[in-house]
């Protein structure tokens, strides 16, 4: 009896073992897979030439939706604080007074802190008048934290843009770049860009509709047609 014990036990030992090999085998196979992965990821970047930008001389363009400097624009305020609402720090200061008058606010100073601001836009969405917007201004260094408060007039400015700079050479970004081209210098600036504009596929969208409804409305004239006749 005891030898059919031992007999037992060794044979459920040896399962266990060959369970604890397969797994780890199996741990082995996919590090071995992740490492490999990971070199081929470096050895492909190894055979690519380094792109420099040569800045300030040189610099990218940002994306159609890059979240930049906000521009501001005073006479289509209403002070409603919607902006300070919404803002995860309520980082907007907006300064105004009653008019006993008119009974409407008065507008006096708008201002951001852009040392504080973390760029996420929610005053740009909920602002009713559209009087807030995203710019692909990013150049906001300065020596004294305090000159990054800027008020309505600073925030007012027009902004600048790469592409309208004469004294700047604006270069494509990487996922803006034609297949098999890696250098933005290589690309010649008249050449299309990869991927489209934001307009540019509302536009195709709206002409895919259009076809879409008249597709259906001569569909639909065939029956009423075919009645007609009998």
């Amino acid at each position: 009896m005891s030898n059919v014990n031992e007999a037992a036990g060794s044979k459920f030992n040896m399962l266990g073992f060959l369970e604890k090999v397969a797994d780890y085998t199996k741990e082995a196979v996919s590090a071995a897979k992740y490492l490999v992965d990971g070199l081929g990821v470096t050895f492909d970047h190894m055979r690519r030439r380094p792109v420099t930008v040569q800045y300030p001389y040189e610099k990218l363009i940002p994306s159609e939706r890059y979240r930049g400097r906000i521009h501001y624009e005073f006479d289509k305020c209403i002070a409603c604080e919607v902006c300070v609402r919404v803002c995860p720090i309520n980082l907007p200061v907006v300064d105004w007074v009653m008019n006993k008058e008119t009974k409407k606010k008065e507008l006096r100073n708008y201002s951001i802190d852009f040392g504080a601001c973390i760029f996420c836009g929610n005053c740009v969405e909920y602002c009713p008048t559209n009087c807030l917007s995203m710019t692909e201004e990013y150049e906001l260094a300065a020596f004294d934290r305090h000159s990054l408060n800027y008020d309505n007039v600073a925030l007012g400015r027009l902004p600048t843009s790469v592409t309208s700079d004469p004294s700047v050479r604006p270069l494509r970004e990487l996922a803006y770049l034609p297949d098999g081209i890696m250098d933005p210098h290589e690309l010649p600036a008249k050449q299309k860009r990869a991927g489209k504009l934001p307009s540019q596929i509302i536009k195709e969208l709206q002409v895919k509709k259009s076809q879409e409804d008249e597709d259906n409305n001569s569909s639909e004239m065939v029956p009423n047609n075919l009645n007609s006749t009998n």
